[in-house]
């Protein structure tokens, strides 16, 4: 299949922020992870199935809260405490302007779509990767049976959580990068 054969079929994903916490009922879990580090505590998790394939992050500091999420089937999702939505095409750079509290936040986005050598490159680099790292990551099959794959890279620093998701999807030969970092406005 042609790269711009695939492109018309690829999913298209949308990073949303929201200034509360989503419950899980609303995904499918693969993966979860929770960080506390000084005064701020964080709670990642992998999704994928029916409800999307995807992460959310959600970052608290002194009451106070921001979660991502980056989904392609988002649509059951609630309007109640969203910030901003973003579809995740090409490349994009998002900051939260005013962000009315101790949170501050800024995303790049990148997508691309890979041929079936490339995509099959990548995938096999982000697993060695995610190995390595001790990164949360899921692998599954796309509906087409074409391997997929979901890993979210962390750092935790003093005064801020930097995130670094990767969701690779086969049959459409998608990559989505998004590099976030959530802040202490100090």
């Amino acid at each position: 299949m042609s790269v711009s054969s695939k492109s018309a079929n690829a999913q298209i994903f949308r990073l949303m922020l929201y200034r509360r916490a989503l419950h899980p009922e609303l995904f499918e879990l693969q993966g979860r992870r929770v960080d506390r580090h000084g005064d701020y505590e964080v709670e990642a998790w992998i999704t994928h199935g029916s409800r999307g394939i995807g992460h959310m992050v959600r970052f608290q500091v002194f009451g106070k809260t921001l979660a991502e999420v980056c989904l392609d089937e988002g649509d059951h999702l609630p309007e109640t405490g969203l910030v901003h939505a973003l579809p995740c095409l090409g490349e994009k750079d998002f900051e939260l302007e005013n962000p009315e509290g101790p949170i501050g936040y800024v995303t790049t986005i990148q997508t691309e779509t890979l041929t079936d050598n490339l995509y099959a490159a990548t995938l096999r680099e982000m697993q060695d990767f995610a190995r390595e790292t001790g990164s949360l990551a899921y692998e599954g099959l796309g509906p087409d049976g074409v391997p997929t794959l979901s890993v979210l890279d962390t750092q935790k620093y003093k005064h801020e959580f930097h995130v670094q998701s990767y969701h690779l999807l086969g049959g459409s030969g998608t990559v989505l990068r998004t590099q976030s970092i959530f802040e202490i406005d100090r």
